[in-house]
This record gives C-alpha cells, sequence and structure tokens, in this order.
C-alpha cells in the first residue's frame, strides 16, 4: 500500500473527573476522531470515580451497560491502587475496564454503570499470562486472537554434566498461531512438550525464534550492530483478563556496546486484538538516549517450508507476510511510533528509534495466521498494522457524569 495510516490499540481514556457524588449511576460518553472501525476498543475509566459516584460499590456487585441495556464484560484492576481498602468499600481499586466496538463512521457511544443487588457472573476469560515452569521457565500469554511466550533462565542454563537440556540464550519473543478463541496456553503446555508442533485443530507453534529478536524483541543498535539483553531474569503479573493482562519482564544487566543497559518490558493484553502494547523501559550508564531497534526474524517459518517472505517499511511499521508450504501463510508486524528509520543485520529485520532512559518506548507486536480465517491477506495484514498505528495517534475521549444526585 501506498501510505499506511498510522495508529495503535487501545490507548487507555482518560475520564473527566464526576461532578457530583452518592449518584444511582453513571453515565459514560466515548467519542473517537478517526472514521474507520475500531473493534474491540478498551475502556478505561479510573476507579476513585466510580467509587465516588457509587460509594462502596465492588467489582462483583455492579453492571456496565451498552445503550441498549445490554450487560457487557468488565474488569477491575488494582495495578496503580488508590488506597488500602480496610472497610472493604472498594476504594482500593485501580481502574474499571470494558470494551466497545466502533463500527465505521461511528464517533460517540454510550454506557451505563449501575448497582446490582446479585452478584455479577465471570466472564468468559479472554487474556491470560503466566510463567511455565514446567517448560524451562516460558513465559506464555495470550488472548482470543494469538498467543506468544518468550524465554526464561532455565532454559538459558548449561545442561549439568550427563543431562540432556535443551539450551536457547535469546529474548526474542515468540508466537503461537491459534484458530480458536478460547485459551490454549494451560491445554497446550499439558499436552506435553512437541504436540503444539502440529495443527490439530486450534493451532500451533511453527514460528522460528532462535537467536533472532523473533516477532518483536528488542535490543541496543550502534549502527551496524545489535545489542540485546538475554532472557528475562524475572516477571510480575499486575493484572491478568478477563479483558485485560498487563505484566512485566525484568531483563538483567548487558554491555550495549560499552554502555551497560537493563530494561523493564510492560505488556498489555487487550481481548479482541493481534497487536500486543509494548512499553519498554531502559536505565542505561552514561549520558543521552540510547538507540534501539525492534526485529522480525529474517526466517521465521517452520522447516521445511520453503517460504516466500514479502517484507513492508513504510514509515511506523515493519511488516511480513510469509506465504508457506503447507502451514499456511502468516503475517508479523511492529509498529513504533517513535521509529526514525529501518536497518538488519544477519538475522532481523529492523526498525529503529530513540530512547530516553527512564521514560518508556511504546511500541506493538503482533501477528496473524491465514488458518484461523480472519486476516487472510497480506493487504488485510497491512491494513490492520495501519489500524494499530491510527488508534495509537488518536485514542478515544472518555467523559462521565452521575444520572442522578443527591
Amino acid at each position: 500500500m501506498n501510505r499506511l495510516v498510522l495508529a495503535a490499540l487501545l490507548i487507555p481514556a482518560v475520564a473527566a473527573p464526576l461532578a457530583h457524588a452518592h449518584a444511582d449511576g453513571i453515565r459514560v460518553t466515548v467519542q473517537q476522531d478517526l472514521a474507520i472501525a475500531r473493534p474491540s476498543e478498551t475502556i478505561s475509566i479510573p476507579w476513585k470515580d466510580v467509587n465516588a459516584a457509587l460509594p462502596g460499590a465492588m467489582v462483583q456487585k455492579i453492571a456496565v451497560k451498552d445503550a441498549r441495556g445490554h450487560v457487557l464484560p468488565h474488569q477491575v484492576t488494582n495495578i496503580a491502587p488508590q488506597a488500602k481498602d480496610p472497610k472493604h468499600e472498594g476504594v482500593a481499586y485501580g481502574e474499571l475496564l470494558f470494551q466497545h466496538s466502533f463500527a465505521a463512521g461511528e464517533k460517540s457511544a454510550n454506557f451505563t454503570i449501575e448497582r446490582i443487588d446479585g452478584v455479577a457472573p465471570p466472564f468468559p476469560i479472554k487474556t491470560f499470562a503466566r510463567q511455565v515452569p514446567e517448560r524451562l521457565d516460558d513465559f506464555a500469554w495470550e488472548n482470543d486472537k494469538i498467543a506468544h511466550r518468550t524465554y526464561g533462565p532455565a532454559l538459558a542454563a548449561p545442561a549439568p554434566p550427563g543431562v540432556v537440556k535443551e539450551v536457547l540464550v535469546t529474548s526474542g519473543l515468540d508466537i503461537w498461531f491459534k484458530r480458536v478463541d478460547y485459551p490454549i496456553v494451560d491445554r497446550w503446555y499439558n499436552k506435553g512438550h512437541d504436540h503444539y508442533h502440529k495443527d490439530q485443530g486450534e493451532g500451533m507453534d511453527m514460528y522460528n525464534v532462535g537467536k533472532s529478536r523473533g516477532a518483536g524483541g528488542i535490543g541496543v543498535w550502534s549502527g551496524e550492530a545489535l545489542y540485546p539483553g538475554v532472557n528475562y531474569a524475572n516477571f510480575k503479573i499486575l493484572a491478568n483478563g478477563p479483558i485485560r493482562t498487563v505484566f512485566e519482564l525484568h531483563y538483567a544487566p548487558w554491555d550495549a556496546n560499552g554502555r551497560e543497559v537493563s530494561e523493564v518490558k510492560r505488556f498489555t493484553v487487550d481481548a479482541g486484538q493481534w497487536f500486543d502494547r509494548i512499553d519498554s523501559t531502559f536505565t542505561a550508564s552514561g549520558d543521552g538516549p540510547l538507540t534501539v531497534a525492534v526485529g522480525l526474524n529474517k526466517t521465521p517459518a517452520d522447516k521445511g517450508q520453503s517460504p516466500k517472505i514479502a517484507t513492508t517499511r513504510d514509515g511506523k511499521v515493519l511488516l511480513q507476510w510469509v506465504e508457506q508450504s503447507t502451514n499456511d501463510a502468516f503475517g508479523t508486524a511492529v509498529v513504533l511510533p517513535a521509529a526514525e528509520g529501518f536497518a538488519q543485520d544477519a538475522l532481523n529485520d529492523l526498525i529503529v528509534a530513540k530512547a530516553t532512559p527512564g521514560t518508556p518506548l511504546r511500541y506493538y507486536a503482533g501477528g496473524a495466521w491465514r488458518r484461523a480465517g480472519e486476516i487472510t491477506s497480506r493487504e488485510l495484514w497491512q491494513r490492520e498494522a495501519a489500524t494499530v498505528a491510527a488508534r495509537d495517534a488518536s485514542p478515544v475521549r472518555v467523559t462521565i457524569a452521575p444520572t442522578k444526585g443527591n
């Protein structure tokens, strides 16, 4: 395509504070400026504003409804709690999340938040993450579209004498391609290693990472060489579905062309999206910004596939479409809003940006498989990446007001 509309995935909107307290409910208006469709937009409202209008409201005692009165799945986080909650009044929650799919041309949508007498049912789990110590400290995550994993310290450790053990040192990101919308991470690991390398109706692990960046790993770029970290050192799960999963991977310091660099990578995984949002925060010795590069493996196809790889480098988007012999086609992409150009090394195609130590660098990484039946061509995959870029550049706006005051 000649031009990609630059955008991005699910930026939580900042809600205007409530003017009155002690309401019977809350009216929520969400507005957006794009003409394109925005499927599965995640709406975020600070819980302190919900609590101001509905004192003592609890996650299991509210309902979020659309304009037709349909109850929507919701999630309440405590990533950044407002306070302790000694009286069990709900004041310690962080934010209320729910989703809406804007149709093309739809600029505004209305919702209500209400108390309920009963108990809100559990909603279907659409996002999930966990460490997998039973498989050499893999860390795996997924939503209803796609799954990923990356590799921990147990995989990087040398095999003890007389022990046969896989060893791989990389901070690259892997993809597990799904054909179903339900969680598969636990199912596939429970089947036993290698079972998920064959498509048995749910999808398969057919993406090649090795020592490359995989699909969205990062490193420090010298202009001639890439200096990546190694396997993650530790992790922290901050929220875990049903709508959004947030976790951090911490990478121990490494030598990046003479500067000691470490990284905390925060992933935001939302339901209904092909891309994860990733915020990488670096610490570094010395002064000045870092030049970093996010990569896609140049040889991502499974063994024996004789792939045809079409690569797109356009503005803020680095994208691949890979046609395979027997396992069907797939796409990978990185959307980097701060991108300044492109590069490559022996293993990776790269998209490059400046990163200021201590300040998160945001980017998006994702993939899609034609066999899943939604992203079935290179053109559709390019359009999806352009939509991600456009959403990032134009977040939705949320306003809230009490429906009735005392």
